[in-house]
């Protein structure tokens, strides 16, 4: 089986890599397709480096642009490979203009692909991520859901080819799926828990050993607060920029803020940058620094979807930064409090972050590159 994976941004390199990892294992051939959404080596190189896992065989070097440039470029440019390859599935990742591209080259051309990360909905269409995500999922054959409350999203826009009424389903080892009856009648749906719970799982271990960013930076563990800001709505938008600074400055703790490339680039046009001593403002990470942050901080600020997840994952409170989350389930379960970027109610969440209650389960048990594989195979 050939297999074409597109990824083009950090937390696709993240999702995708224990899915890589599965593909060689069992055997099938995979073409890693880097479009070059995110293309410094701090946020895309240094994830194949740190991880061990391969480079990308085809670079398309896409880089930045407006989102219908960049779209469009990949577009293109994803067509040539895989008329060149002829891959047997496509795999697209998440919510990016790179996931949007892959979807609708391969259904344009009318091979199957798979949309990793399938049904998650925040219900605001003033994000770019909502409508590349819905697209990519009425494009794929088979959506790979991570939650039963993505399934049910799917379900609620007429997907009716649901395998295991959205639950989650038992890991195979050799023998095929019984509950896939319909598997001739696409698209599939089917929960197989997150592939980012399989890559904390996997690369947690390897991060204990190889990071030394806590002593680098002279941390003492639950003493700091981890944050991170790069969406468009927080960077973009000098108000709720400044007043996400502002919240910083008046929080008595000791903040490690590792600055985004376009949050620094908005960051350089504030006039009035709110000081703090305890504010501690430095350059990207790699994924194994950044998992020991996350692991060790008192609580994370942030409006990555991802960290939001990892949080929830490592059992650390999270207080994001935005007016809504795809990941409703860290919010139900106490892990996870939604404030804006109002200065107020950032305070607030932060003074009272606590651990929630018991998060087993809600993202799976780590095996979904197992069942991505099975299914497709």
């Amino acid at each position: 089986m050939k297999i074409l994976t597109i990824v083009g941004a950090r937390p696709q390199f993240i999702k995708s890599a224990p899915v890589s990892k599965a593909i060689r294992k069992a055997g099938h051939t995979e073409i890693l397709v880097h479009t070059g959404q995110h293309y410094d080596y701090g946020m895309s190189e240094i994830f194949f480096k740190e991880m061990d896992i391969p480079k990308p065989d085809i670079n398309l070097g896409i880089g930045s642009g407006s989102h219908g440039y960049q779209t469009g470029q990949m577009l293109m440019k994803i067509e040539e490979v895989l008329l060149s390859e002829k891959p047997d599935w496509v795999l697209v990742y998440g919510d990016t203009n790179s996931t949007l591209a892959g979807a609708l080259a391969a259904v344009k051309l009318q091979i199957k692909s798979a949309h990793v990360e399938s049904g998650l909905r925040s219900f605001n269409r003033e994000m770019p991520e909502e409508h590349n995500r819905i697209i990519a999922d009425h494009c794929a054959d088979i959506l790979f859901c991570p939650t039963e409350t993505a399934v049910k999203n799917l379900k609620k826009e007429g997907f009716t080819n649901i395998a295991n009424e959205g639950q989650l389903i038992e890991s195979k080892t050799s023998n095929p799926y019984p509950l896939i009856l319909n598997s001739e009648s696409l698209p599939l749906v089917i929960n197989i828990g997150d592939t980012m719970l399989d890559a904390v799982l996997q690369f947690s271990e390897m991060a204990e050993k190889r990071s030394t960013v806590l002593s680098d930076l002279q941390l003492e563990p639950k003493q700091y607060l981890l944050a991170t800001i790069h969406r468009p709505y927080n960077t973009d938008i000098p108000e709720n920029l400044e007043s996400i600074l502002q919240a910083f400055s008046e929080i008595d703790e000791t903040i490690i803020f590792p600055v985004h490339p376009r949050t620094q680039k908005y960051l350089d046009t504030l006039q009035n940058i709110p000081r703090n001593l305890k504010l501690k403002i430095i350059d990207p990470v790699g994924y194994l620094d950044m998992l020991i942050l996350e692991k060790n901080a008192r609580a994370i600020l942030t409006d990555s979807g991802g960290m939001q997840k990892e949080a929830c994952f490592l059992g650390v409170p999270c207080v994001t930064l935005r007016l809504e989350t795809e990941w409703i389930e860290t919010v139900e379960a106490g892990w996870n409090t939604i404030a804006g970027s109002d200065t107020e109610l950032i305070k607030k969440a932060v003074k009272e972050a606590h651990t929630g209650r018991n998060n087993l389960g809600l993202y799976g048990d780590g095996k979904a590159s197992n069942r991505i594989i099975e299914v497709l195979h």
